[in-house]
């Protein structure tokens, strides 16, 4: 039933996706860093409209080859947009949350083309805890078949070689280790900023740190809100989501490795957030 009922709104929505607006801000990353959480808490206010079926769309990396109806058909109609306007007296801004968008290769290239002035948000946290949250949200899912973190890391080399010509070269085409195994490179967070920033401009992107926003989530909505140009109109409730616990502590060597790794990566950060990130104080 439940199937049902998305595949008739999507068909609705592609029928009508030519009076329906567009995004005018994205979260665009990354996995694994409170990306859901600030998405739900964004979405209590009534001047921020979320998608109309679910929080990520996935347009601008695997879903793309459908075309820019088919993702403007997930957002709200101009007209509902027009009355949440009118209601308080500013304009409403559609978004959704994609947290593969700062990491596929073409995204932003995407992004940059089909939405001119769109604003990008970016959640970054200790690329240590996120490999390793990220490593088993996928064991989960059943997309790693490696129960050991260490020997998933071992692999990632040889997985995602050639991921990134490949998808350039095939541009609709979904590369599952690049998606789903890249625990290392996910968290060199400040190649994927620097790519973003030669497309769509510096003044355009807003990274929290996600350890901040979980400890002051009142300061990073704050944060938001002003980047938008949006009214604060009260505090939403605050809540963490898609948390999911380690199937065991990261070993002590491994977790050293990994922290020297990310170390000069995590250095180039500075800029975006101001001052140090929290895992490095």
């Amino acid at each position: 039933m439940k199937r049902s009922v998305l595949s008739l709104s999507r068909a609705t929505g592609r029928i009508t996706s030519g009076v329906r607006v567009l995004p005018s801000f994205l979260i665009v990353g990354a996995q694994r860093c409170g990306t859901t959480s600030l998405y739900r808490a964004l979405a209590q206010h009534p001047l921020l409209l979320k998608p109309v079926l679910h929080k990520g769309v996935h347009y601008f990396d695997v879903g793309y080859a459908r075309g820019l109806h088919w993702y403007q058909a997930h957002f709200p109609l101009r007209m509902s947009a027009g009355l949440v306007e009118h209601r308080y007296g500013s304009r409403a801004l559609a978004f959704e949350s994609s947290p593969y968008y700062l990491f596929h290769p073409l995204a932003g290239e995407r992004i940059a083309a089909d939405l001119p002035g769109v604003r990008l948000i970016v959640l970054v946290r200790d690329p240590v805890e996120r490999a390793c949250s990220a490593h088993a949200h996928e064991l989960a899912r059943g997309y790693e078949t490696e129960s050991l973190l260490e020997r998933a890391i071992e692999l990632e080399s040889e997985r995602l070689a050639g991921a990134e010509e490949a998808l350039r070269e095939s541009p609709f085409s979904v590369h599952h280790s690049h998606r789903h195994h890249a625990y290392v490179a996910r968290g060199r967070y400040a190649d994927q900023l620097d790519r973003l920033e030669a497309l769509v401009g510096r003044e355009r992107i807003l990274v929290l740190d996600s350890h901040r926003f979980f400890a002051e989530p009142e300061t990073a909505y704050d944060r938001v809100l002003a980047f938008l140009g949006v009214p604060h109109l009260g505090y939403p409730r605050f809540e963490r989501h898609n948390g999911r616990p380690l199937p065991r502590p990261v070993p002590r060597v491994l977790a050293r490795k990994l922290r020297d790794h990310f170390e000069p990566y995590d250095a180039r950060l500075v800029r975006w957030l101001d001052g140090e990130p929290s895992w490095r104080r």
